[in-house]
């Protein structure tokens, strides 16, 4: 669903706006074609962050293969939960790009039908009406059907999940590759409802030689392919933003409107209809755990802070990387000052009111309870800190629309969700 901003005019060639009727006196604003460079840039080093973190999560699978302990399993869930920080603030770049946008769903698609990978809860059930493979359970059966037609899956390998699984059968809910399931391979299903505790998935789960649940050889497998899978595919990511990369060229290709609208429209997008609402209202709505991004881990809250500062990083033009450097440059907020200093100083403000928001729902969740215990039924206290965040989000939004206005630049889309728009249709 889409949520229109007031804007109609259309972003192409014969557009009669020009670069140049975004221009106020050079003392007073970046040339906005040095704004979408800057851009690009700080897109390089996010996925090579994403990238760097991703290879060391793959050496820390590996030595949970070899080695299979509670120490091996501990650091292999610890390397994830740093590999999702750099990720998480990739997101806005998503939206108003194609080329991220239609990759993306390779690495950080939600939510799962878990029965599809490995083992489940009984209490997961045994069928579903939308999807055949609900338990198919790929590391349990070499063989599987889809589509009526038999697959091999005795080799568990990269190219059998990203050609076969990935989506299997058309269903979206088949998600066999990326953050979240390498997340379940780690911990397991979060069996606590809205109680605390995440999943405890044991070590023993990969021993061959003390082996439970059966199959550790194949999960080893499942495991060791989806993380390879990941860093070969933020590989390619790393690759489309390299100066001669299809993602590059999409949002820096002479005319800066295009990118301009397309930092526009993953801030708005990403804000409103994406973590405001498919995110966290939904799942608010619902009480349901099911409903939270990173839920066998118990670390939503965190990769929720991470997509917000995501956005504000688009709005300053500025970046921290893993290593403590920062990448900076020319940005939208210059540029909003050149035309309209008080909007400007809204949108800054905006922002950091989210960033409060959302570091407060965080420290909850550190100190408190889990993301899944603030949304549970009858916590009015949690579901007010989460709102709180939400609450902040919708506003920021209205702002980043006085932005498109202001700045005039068309064409542009934001994401809705039923969650904010029509309530009550996520209960019929």
């Amino acid at each position: 669903m889409k949520r229109r901003t007031e804007i109609t005019l259309n972003l192409t060639a014969a557009s009669a706006i020009t670069i140049a009727s975004l221009a106020l006196p050079a003392r007073a604003e970046p040339d906005p074609a040095a704004i979408v460079y800057n851009y690009a840039e700080i897109a390089l080093a996010g996925y090579s962050d994403a990238l760097a973190t991703a290879k060391t999560l793959d050496s820390a699978v590996k030595a949970l293969i070899a080695m299979p302990s509670g120490d091996t399993l501990k650091a292999a869930r610890e390397a994830w939960l740093a590999a999702r920080d750099p990720y998480q603030q990739t997101e806005t770049f998503r939206f108003g790009n194609p080329v991220v946008d239609d990759w993306e769903g390779r690495v950080n698609a939600w939510p799962l039908d878990e029965g599809l990978i490995d083992y489940v809860d009984a209490g997961y059930g045994t069928e579903s009406d939308e999807n055949p493979l609900y338990t198919a359970n790929v590391i349990a059966n070499p063989t599987i059907e889809i589509n009526g037609e038999k697959v091999d899956a005795s080799t568990i390998t990269p190219e059998l999940l990203a050609n076969v699984l990935r989506e299997a059968g058309g269903i979206e809910a088949n998600v066999a590759t990326g953050y979240h399931a390498i997340e379940f391979l780690l911990w397991g299903q979060d069996l606590n409802g809205t109680g605390p505790g995440a999943g405890a998935r044991p070590y023993t789960d990969y021993d061959t030689a003390n082996c439970t649940n059966g199959n550790c050889d194949r999960r080893a497998q499942y495991l060791a392919a989806a993380s390879a899978l990941l860093v070969s595919d933020l590989e390619e990511m790393v690759a489309d933003w390299q100066p001669d990369g299809a993602a590059r060229a999409a949002v820096d290709n002479g005319d800066a409107r295009v990118g301009l609208a397309a930092m526009l429209t993953g801030m708005g997008s990403l804000s409103y209809g994406e973590l405001a609402g498919e995110r966290m209202k939904l799942g608010l709505l619902l009480h349901d755990p099911e409903e939270e991004h990173d839920c066998f881990s118990d670390n939503t809250y965190n990769s929720h802070l991470h997509d917000a500062m995501g956005i504000r990083n688009i709005y300053l033009g500025t970046y921290k990387r893993i290593d403590g450097s920062t990448v900076s440059g020319p940005s939208l907020s210059q540029l909003v000052a050149g035309k309209d200093p008080a909007l400007d100083k809204e949108m800054r403000a905006k922002l950091d009111t989210t960033m409060a928001k959302m570091n407060a729902m965080a420290e909850r969740a550190r100190t408190v309870e889990a993301y899944d215990q603030m949304i549970g039924e009858g916590n009015d206290e949690g579901n007010a800190v989460v709102q709180a965040a939400i609450d902040a989000l919708i506003d920021q939004t209205k702002s980043i629309e006085r932005v498109i206005a202001a700045l005039d630049v068309g064409g542009i889309e934001l994401e809705g969700s039923d969650s904010l728009d029509s309530p009550d249709a996520v209960f019929q």
